[in-house]
């Protein structure tokens, strides 16, 4: 077959072979593939090697040809390095000097890749600095400009502070003229101790029932409400009556023009009245007593005249100018001379506001509907609000889509002093925020800008120092009580946050609120708390079902509560079950060692139990002479050969103890054990006041020492 193959094929395997001597490793891989090819199949074995020759040959030919170009390449490259005429080698790059500032101007506060951009460093390079003088900082964190400067001085860069530049989260004043002032209804704050019958007195005012509705008594929200008395109106602001409430009380007493300080002619002046008084006092508005509950059998409005005379609140019949009025709430006596005074009173400070004018106001209460979306009542304070205004309220903005005033009616217009009711917010503001009507555009900016200056904040608050570091590893024997609070209106968000963390008081457990915020406890929730091993203070809210399925899957506590008593009780009862053991020792009886008696496996003492009462569990002491020699355990008690568990006064026993042989005759026993004593959170939050209380003063004394050295 070989013979039969046609003779001088152009490309044939033959013509090619010459060249293959001077590839070796060719010559192998093209042998090779002619040889494959011969043997995969007999009867075409001539033009299938035919054609493995020329693919052979060719790909011989190429990769010669390369090799040959290689060759050539590198004594071109050799050339070219020994100054031939080859090509030469591209020079290294030359090394780019980077400038560096000498001098920067820094803003107040600036992030940390910020700097290292003005300084021509790498980030890197300023958290090094940063780390090293003790300030752990990531990259986007911002740093004082003192700090800035510091770190800058380090590398040999001087610093200059930018002048402040206009904050953009201001809302422009507006100067009234006093020809466009007008008379405009006071706003009233009812204040007084719990039970002092205040939201009956609101109730009488109105002539409506809310009380019947509250839990426990309690006012649970600020509302608003306007009456009319000899036609000019009057609104009433309702504050709470508990102390948790006392930031939003404050807030109240801000806004208002009138204190009406409610006090029970049977009670008295009680400690909720008095710190009701220095808010009034605090925020220079005049105060008017009520005397309530005339119509109770142990009413005695003459005491109490005479208590308030300590509070600087002199009534008028005793030379001073304090207006007093006898009320009953239940009996609705007294409550037209109330209004009148009131109106009295208006009439002297005058009160007077510009309607004709963007509105500015204050929101009383806010919160989330789940049908309305974000609900806030707010007292206009001057100007008109109406329909469609774009409006600003701390970090929220938006159009008012509609007002309801306090009877439940849609109104288009709210002027000075009038409380309504929003709709159209972004987001749920925060109780005492300032509204503004402004333009669409601003609105939207101010509320940004205020918005990013909380997140700064919040970056700001993270850095955290070595030494704040130090000292939290140190406060490792701290627990906490990790609570999230949800409750219906901002107002009593607030409220909960400030009573929980007032318990705040040991060096023991704390409370830590790990998030808090209006509207019902949803999946969500669920999930935080269970990533931070929280319990949830559901306060006038519910969960909804899947918060609830979730709940129970993750074992997370969902606490509902409708009173704020019930919420800071079961809080304590959680702290207190916090807190370390503490212990007592009692002393059971004592036993007096009478003999020494030596076995080959033990020393017993031979004693006789001089009084109370000795066990086998008890710990005992063994003092000679009162001077403890141990403090240990019984191993052993006997009463002849028997094992017994206890052995009372007027008998004889065998007593071997544990680790210990070096007794003698005459030595006490002292049997005693420890009781555990139950401790309450306010217990441990008085020791540890006192424990500061001492260490304040011996600071002091140790100061005073050093400056008589002096």
């Amino acid at each position: 077959s070989r013979s039969s193959r046609p003779a001088g094929r152009p490309g044939g395997a033959r013509p090619a072979a010459p060249a293959m001597p001077a590839m070796p490793p060719t010559e192998g891989r093209g042998e090779s593939r002619r040889r494959g090819g011969g043997r995969s199949n007999e009867g075409g074995a001539g033009s299938d090697r035919g054609r493995g020759g020329r693919g052979g040959a060719r790909r011989d030919r190429e990769e010669h040809s390369d090799l040959r170009q290689n060759d050539r390449s590198r004594g071109g490259a050799r050339k070219g390095r020994k100054g031939g005429r080859g090509t030469a080698a591209p020079a290294p790059a030359a090394k780019v000097e980077i400038a560096r500032p000498k001098h920067i101007k820094l803003p107040e506060t600036i992030a940390v890749k910020d700097l290292a951009s003005k300084m021509s460093y790498t980030a890197s390079d300023i958290i090094k600095k940063l780390m090293l003088m003790g300030v752990m900082a990531s990259i986007n964190q911002e740093i004082d400009f003192d700090t800035a400067t510091l770190v800058a001085g380090e590398f040999g860069v001087t610093t200059e502070e930018l002048p402040p530049d206009i904050d953009p989260t201001l809302i422009p004043e507006i100067v009234d003229e006093p020809k466009t002032l007008k008379e405009r209804p006071p706003v009233v704050t009812v204040m007084g101790h719990v039970d002092h019958g205040k939201t009956s007195l609101l109730d009488a005012i109105r002539n409506t029932s809310v009380s019947t509705h509250e839990a426990g008594g309690i006012t649970q929200h600020i509302g608003a409400y306007q009456v009319v008395c000899k036609g000019k109106k009057i609104v009433f602001l309702d504050t709470p009556g508990h102390e948790a409430f006392t930031a939003m009380r404050a807030r109240g007493a801000q806004i208002t023009d009138v204190a009406i300080l409610v006090v029970a002619a049977d009670d008295g002046v009680m400690p909720q009245t008095v710190e009701a008084i220095d808010h009034a006092k605090s925020a220079n508005v005049p105060i008017i007593i009520a005397i309530n509950k005339i119509d109770k059998p142990g009413a005695n409005p003459e005491r109490v005249k005479q208590e308030l005379m300590e509070y600087g609140l002199v009534a008028e019949e005793y030379g001073g100018d304090t207006i007093m009025v006898p009320v009953s709430a239940k009996q609705h006596t007294g409550i037209d001379d109330l209004l009148e005074n009131i109106l009295l009173v208006a009439e002297v400070e005058e009160l007077k506001a510009n309607p004709n004018r963007e509105a500015r106001g204050v929101i009383i209460e806010a919160k989330l509907d789940k049908g309305r979306g974000s609900v806030a009542t707010v007292l206009v304070q001057s100007g008109t609000l109406r329909i469609g205004d774009s409006i600003v309220v701390g970090t929220a903005y938006g159009h008012v889509r509609a007002m309801i005033n306090d009877r439940g009616d849609n109104v288009k217009k709210a002027g000075p002093s009038m409380p309504v009711e929003i709709l159209g917010l972004n987001d749920v503001p925060s109780a005492g925020d300032i509204l503004a009507a402004v333009d669409e555009k601003q609105a939207r900016s101010i509320a940004e800008a205020r918005l990013g200056n909380q997140r700064r904040d919040l970056i700001k608050s993270k850095s955290v120092s070595l030494d704040a570091l130090f000292q939290q590893i140190q406060e490792g024997d701290i627990k906490d009580l990790n609570i999230l609070v949800k409750a219906d209106v901002q107002g009593s968000v607030e409220a909960l946050n400030s009573a929980l963390l007032g318990l705040n008081k040991n060096d023991e457990v704390r409370v830590s609120i790990v998030h808090s915020g209006v509207g019902a406890v949803s999946e969500s929730d669920i999930m935080l708390a269970s990533a931070s091993q929280a319990i949830v203070i559901a306060f006038n809210v519910r969960p909804d079902a899947n918060a609830r399925r979730l709940a129970d899957t993750e074992n997370v506590d969902i606490r509902t509560y409708r009173v704020i008593y019930d919420a800071l009780n079961d809080v304590k009862d959680a702290m207190s079950g916090m807190l370390k053991p503490k212990y007592k020792e009692v002393i059971q009886g004592r036993v007096e060692i009478r003999q020494v008696m030596r076995f080959s496996k033990a020393l017993v003492a031979g004693s006789y139990v001089l009084e109370g009462k000795i066990k086998s569990n008890s710990k005992i002491r063994i003092l000679r002479d009162n001077v403890e020699l141990f403090d240990g355990e019984i191993d052993s008690l006997r009463r002849f050969k028997d094992e017994v568990k206890e052995v009372a006064a007027g008998y004889e026993c065998g007593i071997s103890i544990v680790d210990f042989r070096d007794f003698a005759e005459g030595d006490i026993i002292e049997a005693y054990t420890m009781e555990e004593i139950e401790t309450s959170i306010a217990e441990a939050n008085k020791a540890a006041e006192q424990k500061r209380e001492e260490q304040a003063a011996a600071a002091a004394a140790k100061a005073e020492e050093h400056a008589e050295e002096e």
